[in-house]
């Protein structure tokens, strides 16, 4: 579960926004990282290293450190103006010594002298023009076009909005190929709730390729979600898995089950939070297996410290 988190800071590093299905420039805040209250720093033990993640009194992510062992480590460092991010530099370092080849840096610059225009450009540590993204928005400040622009040459992506009764779907069309479809819709559940079904279809070469659908509850927790590979014989998706989500009432996951063919998966999560307010957990346990993660809060109020007891 936490390795996600990681995963989710490549997606905003990543040269190709399409990777991550990224609209606009994304701002991470302590909810991506299921924290709650005035977090000033998330420390997390996992099997793979440690991280850590640094917030601002607004909540918004300042810096994140993925350690692998004591030499060899990433920092991202995040800058705003005015609400805005307007830099992020990635560092990665190896044997203690940073390695500029792999560093690069991004600055964020924003026009919004007729509609939205956010430049982008992204500069290796060594000075190296690696790419420039430029996001146009429309008039109702939704992202139209997103440019760009390398040594190798200029890549548009047009995204294209439709709306059909209760259903809202964006294309995203890279020079003249669809590339992603994502159709966002409302249901009623047995339970008479409201879920938001989103079903996102991506195409190679402009041919379908895979899908998923997930569907989340009133407060947008994913309870479910289904994967879907194309089938070239019949012509049409067929589901490849499902998965399904249960929360308790503060949010928190407490069971997943992944059925895969006949093979079914079932996980059970256990906590133990600590004393602040705002609940936040410290130990995460996931049965059957008993691995855990552990998480050591710092908050902003007198630097309190919450760690597992």
């Amino acid at each position: 579960m936490i390795r996600n988190y990681h995963i989710l800071l490549f997606c905003l590093l990543a040269i190709n926004p399409l990777k991550c299905l990224s609209q606009e420039i994304r701002i991470f805040t302590t909810t991506d990282f299921d924290l709650k209250g005035e977090v000033k720093t998330c420390l997390i033990s996992t099997d793979y290293g440690k991280e850590e993640y640094d917030f601002d009194k607004e909540g918004r992510l300042t810096k994140s450190v993925t350690r692998y062992n004591e030499g060899d480590y990433d920092i991202t460092y995040y800058f705003y103006d005015d609400g805005e991010l307007t830099e992020k530099r990635l560092e990665n370092y190896r044997n203690k010594e940073l390695d500029r080849s792999t560093s690069i840096a991004n600055f964020y610059t924003i026009d919004t002298t007729e509609n939205k225009l956010v430049t982008e450009k992204i500069i290796s540590y060594d000075k190296v023009f690696l790419d420039q993204y430029q996001y146009l928005y429309d008039a109702d400040n939704k992202v139209a076009n997103i440019i760009r622009s390398n040594n190798n040459g200029n890549d548009e992506t047009i995204l294209e909005y439709s709306s059909l009764k209760n259903e809202n779907t964006i294309n995203f069309i890279l020079n003249g190929v669809l590339q992603k479809s994502v159709r966002t819709s409302e249901r009623t559940a047995k339970n008479k709730t409201k879920e938001k079904v989103v079903l996102t279809k991506e195409y190679l070469n402009g041919a379908p390729n895979i899908a998923n659908e997930e569907v989340f509850d009133p407060r947008e927790k994913r309870i479910e979600i289904t994967r879907y590979v194309f089938d070239s014989k019949t012509g049409q998706f067929a589901p490849n898995s499902i998965s399904k989500y249960t929360y308790n009432e503060d949010g928190d996951l407490i069971k997943s089950e992944t059925k895969n063919g006949k093979h079914i998966e079932v996980k059970e999560y256990i906590y133990q939070f600590d004393n602040e307010k705002s609940g936040n957990w410290v130990k995460q346990i996931i049965k059957p297996e008993n691995s855990y993660t552990s998480r050591k809060i710092i908050y902003y109020e007198n630097d309190k410290v919450a760690v597992e007891h």
